[in-house]
């Protein structure tokens, strides 16, 4: 039977009593950081992924069995939810995730969530690893949730778009309108872009709707004061290369150093090609080294030799080797040995 009664006559498992209270949606003027800091309360509470990701599961049912699926046989809910291919062992380690599973029933709570998550355009083959990663969506209201889409709607975000950001940010659908709106109008006044440019930015980078702010916030600080950006390149590097906005600050500040300072790379030259932050430091060090070893590192565009950083970080090796340097992989290994 299914496992939605506390009195089955399965092992005797403390079922949390009655729905847990949701928390009441945001104040508009309330700051997002509070928010972020409110300690998780209620299986029903709303927390960025980060936060779920960091979260070490208490015990599930300790009375009984550590894991859920010791009541796979016994529930039809958990049942159904491993045919769609729910991961329960990584459900479980999310707070609170495991009992909320076992107090919903499959056609009363679950089957209304699937054809909500369907109709918005998780694919299929999807659903299993969307509720792996949120359970919690299926404790929320669908009136709330529908309401959060018809909010993304009337910002103009077509339903592909928001069927792609659904998919990759799977919190998303958990946050207030009052915290998308937040976040929106944050992105959209801090690099000061157009209402259509703020939303390219976040179809891109969905999780930036779900994230923290403060490490946002804090890159954005040393790429203006620790790089010397001027605001309007930062508008165009976070435009052409959203991740920036997350990446870790060591990583940058490192990148940066080796580009500007050893490469000579100029913050004009940078503002152009910014996805070379994307790439691993290793990467960059290996090839502009053995440019320099050939004479070969011209990063000038006026002059004829020029190397252009975004083929020096994104060609893989062989055409790197041939186009760029123009010398052979052997040589390449042999130089890299000696480094």
């Amino acid at each position: 039977g299914s496992f939605s009664s506390p009195e089955s006559n399965l092992p005797s498992v403390q079922l949390e009593q009655g729905k847990a209270e949701t928390l009441p949606d945001l104040n508009a003027k309330a700051l997002d950081e509070d928010w972020d800091d409110i300690p998780p309360s209620s299986a029903l509470e709303v927390i960025s992924e980060e936060e779920a990701v960091q979260i070490i599961a208490e015990p599930l049912l300790p009375i009984q069995s550590s894991t859920l699926r010791d009541y796979v046989d016994h529930s039809e809910t958990l049942e159904k939810l491993v045919h769609l291919g729910v991961d329960l062992s990584q459900v479980e380690k999310r707070q609170k995730a495991g009992q909320l599973l076992l107090t919903l029933d499959f056609e009363k709570d679950i089957k209304k969530i699937l054809l909500f998550l369907k109709d918005v355009g998780v694919e299929d083959n999807q659903l299993g690893p969307f509720l792996t990663k949120n359970p919690y969506i299926l404790a929320e209201d669908l009136e709330s949730l529908e309401t959060r889409v018809a909010y993304l709607k009337s910002k103009k975000f077509g339903k592909s778009e928001i069927a792609q950001m659904v998919s990759r940010a799977p919190y998303l659908l958990l946050f207030s309108v009052e915290r998308l709106d937040n976040r929106l109008g944050f992105f959209k006044n801090e690099l000061g872009l157009s209402a259509k440019k703020t939303k390219d930015l976040v179809i891109r980078l969905p999780r930036l709707l779900t994230g923290k702010l403060e490490p946002v916030k804090e890159n954005l600080q040393v790429c203006q004061i620790e790089l010397g950006f001027q605001r309007n390149e930062i508008q165009q590097i976070v435009y052409k290369t959203p991740k920036i906005l997350t990446a870790s600050k060591k990583r940058l500040k490192q990148t940066f150093d080796y580009l500007h300072n050893i490469m000579g790379i100029p913050h004009h030259m940078l503002t152009r090609f910014p996805q070379v932050f994307n790439s691993k430091l290793l990467r960059i060090r290996e090839r502009h080294m053995f440019l320099a070893f050939l004479g070969r590192a011209q990063y000038d565009p006026a002059q004829p030799s020029y190397i252009s950083l975004d083929q020096l970080v994104s060609l893989p090796d062989e055409v790197f080797c041939t186009e760029m340097a123009k010398a052979s992989m052997q040589d390449f290994e042999k130089f890299l040995k000696t480094l």
